[in-house]
Order: structure tokens, then sequence, then C-alpha cells
């Protein structure tokens, strides 16, 4: 299903060959994100990606996007904590403008002073949107309590100051550094053909072998207690997010959390939104879901409620937690979570789009690339007492955080909660 070509100078080709498909969609990925800036350049990775949609000495910024729109694709990139993609769709007979498009933007920026000036302006208004979006900056809260004073805990975007002393001469640098050839992969899933793929990519991607994949600074748990950040805005609802932190992406009990996520939140007829909203019509949604790194995660489950209802939500949403962590699903609670887990990828891997993040995600993170079948068989061996365990590993003060941004200046009154 997957095909994997080191090529000469680094650069690591993947592909899955979907010839019952229209289209192509090509990605380009560096190894970099925000944990791997130093505090004074915090912002870099996802300001380089603004960029690098600036021009190149090909292309304006307009020519790159209507060299791909112009086609009846797309183009569009986003910054991650540990990676960086670069990414294109459109019909497969027009592969190698995708490819041109990525390559000169890749490799030929042009950070143009006055580019950099007014990009950092445009970065600084996309903070401000943001934090003007309670439901968004919760989890940016929620982000800085669950690692504190680590990379891992600070906005992908930077803040004003970093933006401010961030020059040309540092971009260029860290670029220079991080966007090597054995950090670099390209990944295309849809109509096309791994040898035809290889070729095409070593004519046109021509960075030199050199480089290696940059290192980070570990995320150490230090926590003792439940934390809680609590901040006051005026606003219709009051937002909570909770995070549990849980484990990376190479502990093989994220298989059971998974399974665990599913049952809380990630769907209609979950515990959570069962309780919080079928029974006791507390908010419109509730959510869970699960992120993880390469050496730490989380759980983290979120909604938006009327401020009059947020203790009574947050005590609910806690129960359900002890109740799992005490008492192991049903059977048939436990295998509708892994038929929802199993068909929901199973359906997403329909979009070349979404394969071609698959072989992306995978190859950074792992090295390699599991097959849907391999995931498929780790989900199916998670038992209920599996869930339980990491329920009741997790579940605990000492890994509970939980961010609230509210009309309400009743601290006291959440904190007062938060205990398993």
């Amino acid at each position: 299903m997957f095909k994997i070509t080191q090529l000469h100078n680094g650069v690591r080709v993947a592909t899955a060959e979907m010839p019952h498909m229209e289209s192509v969609s090509v990605g380009v990925w560096v190894g970099v994100g925000g944990r791997y800036e130093p505090a004074r350049l915090s912002g870099a990775s996802h300001f380089i990606e603004h960029l690098l949609f600036k021009g190149t000495p090909r292309r304006s910024a307009k020519q790159i996007s209507q060299t791909v729109e112009g086609i009846g694709g797309y183009l569009n990139a986003f910054t991650s904590e540990e990676t960086t993609c670069y990414y294109a769709k459109a019909s497969h007979e027009h592969l190698d403008v995708l490819l041109d498009v990525l390559t000169d933007m890749y490799l030929h920026p042009r950070f143009a002073a006055t580019d950099i000036d007014k990009e950092r302006g445009v970065i600084k208004e996309e903070l401000l949107m943001y934090r003007d979006q309670p439901d968004h900056y919760v989890h940016e809260l929620l982000t800085e309590t669950l690692w504190p004073n680590h990379p891992l805990g600070r906005s992908l975007a930077g803040t004003v100051k970093t933006l401010d002393g961030i020059d040309r001469a540092a971009l260029l640098d860290y670029k220079k550094r991080k966007y090597v050839a054995a950090n670099t992969i390209v990944a295309i899933a849809g109509h096309c053909r791994h040898d035809d793929i290889i070729r095409r990519v070593e004519r046109m991607f021509t960075l030199p072998r050199n480089g290696h994949s940059p290192a980070f600074q570990p995320a150490h748990e230090r926590q003792r207690t439940a934390r809680l950040r609590f901040f006051t805005k005026a606003c219709e609802q009051s937002h909570l997010a909770i995070g549990i932190r849980g484990y990376s992406r190479h502990d093989s009990r994220r298989y059971s959390l998974k399974a665990l996520s599913v049952i809380l939140g990630e769907n209609m007829s979950s515990r959570l939104f069962q309780v919080i909203r079928e029974r006791h019509g507390l908010a419109y949604s509730i959510q869970s879901s699960t992120t993880y790194f390469a050496d730490t995660g989380a759980l983290l489950i979120s909604a938006g409620l009327d401020t009059k209802r947020l203790q009574r939500a947050l005590a609910l949403i806690l129960t359900e937690l002890r109740k799992i962590s005490r008492q192991p699903p049903s059977a048939v609670e436990l295998q509708r979570a892994k038929d929802y887990a199993i068909g929901q990828m199973r359906l997403g891997l329909e979009s070349t789009a979404n394969r071609m993040m698959w072989l992306g995600e995978h190859l950074l993170a792992y090295g390699t690339i599991q097959t849907p079948a391999e995931v498929e068989k780790r989900i199916i061996g998670v038992s209920a007492e599996d869930v339980q365990r990491v329920a009741a590993d997790l579940f605990r003060d000492n890994r509970l955080n939980v961010a609230v941004v509210t009309p309400s200046k009743d601290e006291r009154a959440i904190s007062s909660l938060l205990s398993f």
C-alpha cells in the first residue's frame, strides 16, 4: 500500500498509489515545529511557514496561488509542535505543477525584508484574532498549563515580543539549519506511480545532502496536584478545556487511550455527550480527543457552557471520569468504540489528502509507515480491562489540568472541584 524511497541526498519520498482516484495530493514535510524553538525565537517555524507563500525569484505571492488555483487545485500549510507541512491537491494531470510550486517555495523563498515586516504584522493580528475567540484561547491557556515553562506550552505563533525580536538573519539561519535533506519528506497520495514520482522528485528537489533531524527539550513531568488556569473575559459563554497528561506516541497504551477517548466524548453516543447535553442540557456540544508527541501526550476534553452551568458541568465530567477509572466499559460499549475508531480511520483514508497526511505524519514520527491494517489490529486487541487500567492511571490529581475562559470571577468555586 505504501512505498518509501530515500533519495541520494537523504530526502525521503513516500507514496500511496490510488489509481482509481482523479486527484493527487502532494505534501512537503519538514520535521520541525514549535517545540524546537528557543524561547527568543518562539514562533519562528510558523513565521517561516507564512513567508514561504510570499514569493520566490520565479513567482510572486499572487502567482504562487494563481498557479495552483488556476488548475482547480488548492494550496495550504500548517505548523504544529513537531512538524511543518506545505501541501497541495489537484487533478493528477497537474502533478508536475504541484511539485514545481511546492519545491520552488521550499527551496527558493525570497524572504524579502518588506515581506517579513508585513507578515510580522499579519501574525500579530492572527494572535489578537485568536485572543478574541475564547473557544480557541482556552486551549492555548490549557497548553501553557499542561507544559509550563516548556516549548510545548508556548503558542505556535509566538508572542508580540518574540515576533518583534525575530529579524531576517535569524529566520534565514533557522531555515538553513532545520530545512535540510535529512529532515525533509515528500509525501504523495492519489493517482500516481511510485517509480514515476521518484524520477520527478529527484529532478526537482535539489537539496544538497546535509543536516540531521534536530533535537528537542524533553518534557519533564513535575506536576504534583491539579492545576487551574482561570481567565476572566467578557464573553457570552464560559469555555472549559480539560487536559490530562497522557502517553507518548511510542507508548502501546495509546490504543487503549483512543478507545477511552471515543467512549468518553468523540461522538454523540459517547458518555459525556449523553450526560452533559442529552440528559442535563448543559452544553450544545462536548468533545474529547487525544494528542501525542515524541515523549508525552494528553487526553483533551472541551465544552462551551452557560456560565451558570459551568460548575455543574465540570462536576459531572469529573464524575464520569471517576466512573470509568473504577469500572471497565461493557463489551458492547467497547465494541462500539472500536468500530467507530476503525470506521472513522477507513473513511478518512478514502481522501488522497488524508492519506498523504498519514504518510508524512507516520514517517516523520516513527521512521516508518504503519498500515491501517496494523492499526486496526492494535485497536481490536484492546480489552475492557485495558481501558479501565489506562483511565485509572491517568485520572489522578497530578495529571489533571483545567483552563477556563469565563465572564465569572469565582475562581475558587472551580478550583474546589478539581480532584479525582
